[in-house]
């Protein structure tokens, strides 16, 4: 019984050593292992500078050749340059680093890269006699061994990859090469890579307070199902795009679907890529996911880690002791310089597909634990002092992605506000947060999701009493589906009046009336949810 219980374990302790082996190797060669086991994301420690770059190169018909070098001396941007569609080649770009305390006489510290087929000096103008060093990918390097320098803003820090000819950098002190790596067999049509870099000590973002406007009013843009992809992908079910021009929102809320993950095999490129939008005219946004926000390359953690990262970002990942990534509030003060608050914003995680499909088919819903820590923080926030000095009415409201199982009530559909030509795609399971929000004085809801449908529903108690409003946005995004009579990609505005205690809400819509408000609705009237 002894031997056999030693050769047993012997057996086993072998054959976990070749599995160990095997998918290190695997991993090593096609990045197997989930992006969580790797460095995703570019990383930076103060007083570290770059020395070299490089671009390693493995075969599939080559078991010789690897696309990990010697990790003693070399980090690896786990980034994989042909997004993992190359049957036979694959590459990643490496770089070296040191402390600057480590740098030897013979350390080279890198101030400047560039990628193209020619030697700057002979391509580029005003770089005289300067000498810049070949590398592969056509990568190429100034480099000095002054190492002074590397307390200059100019020495490169650190080196990213995003991809697509429509790729954006969005990150402080980041800068985009203007051509892609030149790699043989050179990846998909417009997912081509490009390498990014920073120069000097990681930015400070900035993270703006929401304020009421001088005229008492605050205007959110709702913007749902984007569904970008890694470059600039497919449009699905176009109509003609026109351009609409109307003033600025106060916030721009994203509920769910920003990232087509099918198509996005550099979830990165993507969030940047919509983020670009609201950084560049310096306008506040809060995300929360979808259903296929985490279906590309990236987690939701890491998602909404790389989101609430960027300028102008009220993102966040929201307590880790219940469900979900992005259970979270906004806090609008009160105008001017007040630390009173106005208004709050409920931002929740509905997940993505049913956990049981046995019995709940289709997709998740909200936890009990989630709706319990929304209760508690309402109540919280209530009898805060921050709440309790407004002397006007606070009012409340909710975002969310997947619509609560009440939007399927068709006799509570308010025909004015929009059209309902598909059945909500709610959860089959009610996990009564439609109740969480009246009791807590949530005034309206509103949600993505179901991409063509943009009504508002008026939820109402036992006997008739109007208690809450719950609104689609209707999809946004090319990238998802269309369709059904030739939709129009649309936006859905909330605009609150705190002097009125008024929410009124209409729609954008693409193309045709362009500069009109679509079915505007007044929802809320001195703080009590109206009837229509």
């Amino acid at each position: 019984m002894t031997r056999r219980i030693v050769r047993t374990t012997i057996q086993l302790g072998v054959l976990t050593l070749i599995i160990l082996l095997l998918v290190f190797f695997l991993d090593n060669r096609f990045n197997v292992l989930p992006e969580a086991l790797h460095n995703a994301l570019p990383t930076h420690q103060a007083g570290l500078v770059l020395v070299d770059i490089t671009v390693a190169t493995c075969s599939t018909l080559n078991i010789l050749s690897s696309c990990k070098i010697d990790g003693a001396k070399w980090h690896r941007v786990e980034k994989e340059l042909y997004l993992s569609r190359g049957w036979l080649t694959h590459a990643f770009v490496h770089i070296e680093r040191k402390r600057e305390a480590e740098l030897t006489e013979k350390d080279r510290i890198i101030l400047d890269i560039r990628v193209g087929s020619l030697d700057p000096v002979t391509s580029e103008k005003n770089h005289g006699a300067e000498k810049w060093e070949s590398r592969p990918g056509g990568i190429w390097l100034k480099r000095t061994s002054k190492h002074r320098e590397s307390d200059n803003a100019n020495a490169i820090t650190a080196v990213d990859v995003l991809f697509g000819t429509d790729a954006v950098e969005v990150r402080p002190g980041w800068e985009l090469a203007q051509q892609p790596l030149i790699l043989p067999n050179s990846g998909p049509e417009n997912q081509e890579a490009y390498l990014s870099v920073r120069r000097g000590p990681p930015a400070a973002v900035h993270k703006p307070t929401l304020h009421v406007n001088k005229d008492g009013k605050f205007k959110i843009l709702q913007v749902a199902d984007l569904h970008l992809s890694t470059g600039p992908g497919i449009c699905r079910d176009p109509e003609p795009p026109l351009h609409n021009g109307t003033k600025k929102p106060d916030l721009v809320v994203l509920s769910g679907d920003q990232v087509n993950g099918e198509t996005s095999p550099d979830a990165q490129s993507a969030v940047f890529k919509f983020t670009h939008l609201f950084i560049e005219r310096k306008i506040p946004y809060a995300a929360i996911f979808g259903n296929h926000d985490d279906e590309g390359s990236l987690s939701r953690e890491a998602l909404m880690q790389l989101t609430h990262s960027l300028p102008y970002s009220l993102s966040e990942i929201g307590p880790t002791n219940i469900d979900g990534v992005g259970n979270y509030y906004i806090e609008v003060l009160a105008r001017g310089t007040s630390s009173h608050s106005a208004l709050t914003l409920y931002l929740l995680d509905t997940h993505g597909y049913s956990p049981d499909e046995r019995q709940f088919r289709g997709y998740d819903w909200l936890k009990k634990n989630q709706i319990d820590w929304f209760k508690t923080t309402s109540k919280e926030l209530k009898e805060s002092p921050s709440h309790k000095s407004y002397t006007h009415h606070h009012m409340d409201m909710a975002f969310i992605h997947i619509p609560l199982p009440e939007y399927r009530l068709i006799d509570d559909i308010v025909t004015s506000t929009g059209s309902r030509p598909e059945n909500p795609t709610a959860p089959g399971f009610n996990s009564g947060f439609r109740d969480a929000l009246v009791e807590q004085g949530v005034l309206a809801v509103s949600c993505g999701h179901d991409h063509v449908n943009d009504y508002c529903s008026l939820s109402k108690s036992a006997e008739g009493k109007p208690e809450l409003w719950m609104c689609y946005a209707g999809g946004s995004g090319f990238g998802g589906y269309g369709g059904y009579n030739g939709y129009h990609r649309r936006l859905r505005v909330f605009e609150f009046d705190m002097n009125e205690a008024r929410i009124v809400t209409w729609k954008r819509i693409e193309f045709g009336e362009t500069e009109k408000q679509l079915d505007k609705t007044i929802i809320v009237e001195s703080g009590r949810v109206l009837a229509v």
